[in-house]
């Protein structure tokens, strides 16, 4: 079997086909608030691809970061009146509860920017010998003239991308910047703000600079997968690129994934809007495993509503499929093991495997006499990150 995968870049579906050793980057969470349903749907996507990878044999190195300085989370601890690490700390002990709650498979590393500060000096003082960034009264910008495949990745325009940029945490407007576009490497910090020492002036990093510093820190210059949803596709993978490429003149990823946004009920879910569906929440009250199959049921790359009835077919086929995995035998399995690898190796199509799996719950229900089905049922379940032999949950 071949996985393809589509690709952001290339705009299309192609074989993923690396070594025995995977090399994927996971852009993680800024821990200043709760985990909720799009975070989970975009970290199972990933899950999933771990898993699959797994199952065909490779060894998958993913490291997921931890933003725990940026432009989100410092306003929001000067809001709590709390330290800013503090409510890093509790936020992603939150959300590290949530994932193992989900059972996602977990990163070799989850390096924090804090943690890596010097490694970015070291990558914006590289930058700046090459002319490739440049500094003004104590901000240090990226020069995109010095990089023509600026937005190969996206394929915006230019006035899409200015328009992103001032959307999502950009400043296209600083008279500073020879170009709009031009992005911040290194600023200064207010006076309540985090501020390390540097050579282009004492401040704080940039929110691009901290990942090409934490994946290239521990997975290399070229990953084989970089991933996360695609509300970073612009500025920040961009951008990520960019630093990157020229830091090492090695590419910076062979391949691009992108899981889409979930809505709720018909509105986009957003903190400003008040309705964040947190992880968290439903667990207090659903199992997990049902949680994963109402996420499944939609694929990646396709945004979607969740409604609460999502989690009520959730709850249903997990009982389906554990009344079958206690089943002493069934039909044959093959067929429907075929058809669940066939669906994840092609785009990760999750709810076509998930529907291969609930067809073999049925015919295991209807009887059979072939005793490997009820085993082979939560072999799948496993691949799918479904353990079908616990009960379930009150």
């Amino acid at each position: 079997m071949t996985l393809r995968l589509y690709d952001t870049s290339t705009q299309d579906l192609r074989a993923f086909e690396p070594d025995h050793v995977v090399r994927m980057y996971v852009c993680g969470i800024t821990p200043y608030d709760s985990t909720h349903l799009g975070h989970a749907a975009t970290y199972l996507a990933y899950d999933l691809f771990v898993r699959r990878l797994e199952d065909l044999g490779h060894e998958v190195r993913m490291v997921r970061n931890v933003t725990d300085v940026d432009d989100s989370i410092l306003p929001k601890a000067r809001e709590l009146g709390v330290p800013y690490l503090e409510l890093a700390a509790s936020e992603l002990a939150r959300f590290q509860s949530d994932m193992t709650a989900l059972d996602m498979r977990p990163p070799i590393a989850e390096p924090r920017a804090t943690e890596s500060i010097e490694g970015m000096i070291d990558l914006i003082n590289g930058l700046l010998a090459k002319e490739h960034a440049y500094t003004v009264e104590g901000t240090t910008y990226f020069d995109i003239a010095t990089f023509p495949r600026f937005g190969a990745l996206s394929h915006y325009s230019r006035d899409e991308m200015v328009a992103f940029a001032r959307e999502r945490g950009g400043n296209p407007d600083d008279p500073h910047r020879r170009d709009p576009l031009d992005f911040v490497l290194w600023q200064p910090s207010a006076a309540d703000e985090p501020s390390w020492p540097a050579p282009f002036g004492p401040g704080r990093p940039g929110w691009h600079v901290e990942c090409s510093v934490m994946a290239m820190a521990n997975l290399g210059p070229t990953l084989d997968l970089h991933g996360g949803g695609t509300d970073l596709i612009f500025p920040h993978h961009e951008c990520e690129i960019a630093q990157s490429e020229c830091a090492t003149g090695e590419p910076f990823s062979r391949h691009w994934m992108h899981s889409a946004m979930v809505s709720y009920e018909g509105e986009k879910m957003s903190k400003s809007l008040g309705n964040l569906v947190f992880v968290s929440d439903l667990l207090e009250t659903a199992d997990p495993r049902a949680i994963r199959l109402a996420l499944m049921r939609h694929h990646y790359r396709a945004g979607f509503e969740w409604y609460g009835t999502d989690l009520d077919e959730g709850t249903a086929l997990l009982h389906r499929l554990v009344a079958a995995a206690r089943c002493d035998s069934g039909a044959d399995p093959r067929p429907y093991a075929d058809r669940v690898r066939a669906a994840l190796d092609a785009d990760l199509d999750a709810p076509r495997a998930v529907e291969a799996l609930d067809d073999l719950a049925s015919a295991v229900l209807s009887g059979g006499d072939d005793a490997s089905a009820p085993g082979e049922l939560r072999a799948l379940g496993s691949l799918l990150g479904l353990d079908l032999s616990k009960s379930l949950s009150p």
